[in-house]
Parts: C-alpha cells; sequence; structure tokens
C-alpha cells in the first residue's frame, strides 16, 4: 500500500511518515509544496492520503477537491489533518471529498488505527475492482462468441458472407475511429457490425443466391432480411446485442429518408447504422458478385462521394475517405489486389 503525505511543516511530515510506515509497512511519499504534489499526482497513484488543512498556496480543501477530481484517485481514502476542530471546516472538506479527519496533535494510536482501517477498506474496494473487471472481460468474451456463432450461421447460408462481414465490421471499427469514438464503443461496434446480415438466414436460397436482378416481389422479400435481422436479435439487456440489433435493421435506410425498412433519414438513423451502411456498401461494391464485377477501390470510394448527404451521412463517409490508407490495408487483405483507378 501507498500513502501520500502532505503539510507544509518538515517536523510533521517525518511524524506522519513514521506513525504510518508503521501500519504493515506502507509506503509512504512526502510533499511539503501542496502546488508542487498536484504536478505529480497525474503520473502517481496511491491508496490514502493525509493532507494538512493550512497550507501556503493551496490549502487541504483545495487540494482534496483537485484530487477527487483525478479519476485515477477519485476513490481513495483522503485523511485531512487539521488543529481545527469546527463545524464549518469539517463540513467544507467533506463537501469537497475528505474521508476522515485527524486532529492535532498527533495521537499515534489513533492515527495508526484509522489508517489501517482505511487501508483495508482500500484493499477491499480495489479487490471487488478486480473481480468486476475480470467479469467484465469474461462477459465480453461470452458476447464475442455469440457473435462468432451467429456469424457462422449467416457464412452457412452464403459462402460470400464469411470474408465480407469481417471486412466491414473492420471498416466500420476505422469509421468510428475516424469520427472519435472511444476504445470500447469502436470494439462493440466491430463486433456488433458482424451481425449485421444475420436476417438473411430467414430468406429462401432460391432468393439469396440468385445471380441475376431481383423481381419486385423478390427484392421485397430480400428487404425483409433486414426485420428478420432484427427479430433475431431484439430484447437483450446487452449494449453489443443491442447495438446489432440497430444495425440489423437499420443499415439499408438512407440519409435522405428513401431507405428501408423504417424510411428513417439523416440522425433519426443509428449512427452504428449510418456507419455500416457506408461499410457494407463500399465492401459490396468492391466485391465479385454473382451478378457484377468488383469494382476498383477508387471507384467505390467516389460512389460514396456523389451519394454523400442522399445515401450517405456525409459525415461517416469523411471519416472513412480520411483513413484512407487503413481502408486499403483492409481491402487487400481479403481480395486481390486491385488497380486504384477505375
Amino acid at each position: 500500500m501507498k500513502a501520500l503525505i502532505v503539510d507544509d511543516s518538515p517536523t510533521n511530515t517525518r511524524l506522519l511518515q513514521q506513525l504510518v510506515s508503521m501500519v504493515d509497512g506502507c509506503e509512504t511519499t512526502v510533499f511539503t509544496d501542496p502546488l508542487l504534489v498536484l504536478e505529480t499526482l497525474p503520473r502517481s497513484d496511491y491508496d490514502i492520503a493525509l493532507i494538512d488543512y493550512m497550507m501556503p498556496g493551496l490549502d487541504g480543501i483545495g487540494l482534496i477537491g483537485r484530487i477527487r477530481q483525478m479519476p485515477h484517485l477519485a476513490d481513495i481514502p483522503l485523511v485531512m489533518v487539521t488543529t481545527s476542530d469546527e463545524r464549518a471546516v469539517r463540513h467544507m472538506a467533506l463537501n469537497a471529498g475528505a474521508t476522515d479527519f485527524l486532529t492535532k496533535p498527533i495521537d499515534p494510536i489513533e492515527l495508526r488505527s484509522r489508517v489501517r482501517n482505511l487501508l483495508a477498506l482500500r484493499g477491499a474496494q480495489k479487490q471487488l475492482q478486480a473481480r468486476n473487471q475480470l467479469l467484465a472481460q469474461d462477459l465480453a468474451a461470452r458476447e464475442g462468441e455469440i457473435v462468432l456463432c451467429l456469424s457462422r450461421a449467416a457464412e452457412y447460408r452464403d459462402p460470400e458472407t464469411g470474408a465480407h462481414i469481417l471486412r466491414m465490421a473492420k471498416y466500420c471499427r476505422v469509421i468510428g475511429e475516424a469520427l472519435g469514438l472511444d476504445a470500447l464503443s469502436c470494439t462493440t461496434l466491430y463486433l456488433a457490425a458482424q451481425m449485421h446480415d444475420i436476417g438473411k438466414i430467414g430468406v429462401s436460397d432460391g432468393i439469396l443466391l440468385k445471380s441475376g436482378g431481383y423481381t419486385p416481389e423478390e427484392r421485397r422479400i430480400m428487404e425483409m432480411h433486414t426485420v428478420y435481422g432484427h427479430r433475431i436479435l431484439q430484447g437483450s439487456n446487452s449494449e453489443l446485442i443491442r447495438m446489432a440489433s440497430e444495425i440489423a435493421r437499420s443499415h439499408h435506410e438512407r440519409w435522405d429518408g428513401t431507405g428501408y425498412p423504417d424510411g428513417l433519414g439523416g440522425e433519426s438513423i443509428p449512427l452504428g447504422s449510418r456507419i455500416a451502411a457506408v461499410a457494407d456498401v463500399f465492401d459490396a461494391l468492391t466485391s465479385v458478385r454473382p451478378y457484377k464485377p468488383a469494382w476498383s477501390a477508387d471507384k467505390a470510394r467516389q460512389y460514396l462521394a456523389d451519394n454523400s448527404g442522399s445515401q450517405f451521412d456525409p459525415a461517416c463517409v469523411t471519416a472513412f475517405v480520411s483513413r484512407w490508407p487503413e481502408v486499403l490495408a483492409i481491402h487487400s487483405e481479403g481480395h486481390p489486389p486491385l488497380a486504384l483507378a477505375s
């Protein structure tokens, strides 16, 4: 365990350091300047802090408030050491985030007992955090297995689907990163996007694998894969499955409101679906299909640009193009090299 001691009196810091070090060999770091300690805190980690109230430059209440604003230290016990037992001072300290108080002159037995108890509490808190992290990792792994199983189910229906879903999901992650989504959101998007066409398992082979164009009735049936996918995935409390359900239903919606199945437009289309629309169309255009040859990457890029603001969210197209070298690298993983010009 590591303890931080901040007091502008060298005599007081030596006493506190000696007493705290006696608690189960606790390591101590001492500062006499509260402004200096602020410079080091972003790079430091502690399990408890003992902070004097009256200090030049920044008093203990102000320092406690600043520490509580730092996410990695927001939960550690903060003990204010003061000569004052005025209720107003204690109230201000509590409002700033103080956990406990010690009154000067320091009672060695009281200090050691309080520090020992607070460190035990901190230890239990860290164990709980570690356990929650393991549970979260286990849940993420299980959700990943669900994605894999559902994706395999779609792959059995359409041999092209397996390679397509991985490339398309990688494109989605690239777009999410370019839009500034955090790492967790990008990972969720990457996994959810892999289930965008899961509803195709509800479409008959005669339509799904048809090499020619669709009749109006066949197209209507084919478009139902969005609704089937939503029905398969809906109702889960999982953020991943919830996003996958949205993407499955809405990745064929258009920015101008003329898409399907619900005719949504603009930002009423979920962001994940707007991202998936760009990724899905780009990969479909640059892939061989029974009814068409593969387009070049540049030709497909031009199609996205030409339809930005009508079929596609302009921000998603801009984000996609801004990461063009990464797009080409993903493209080359699953296709033979293509010329960049049409």
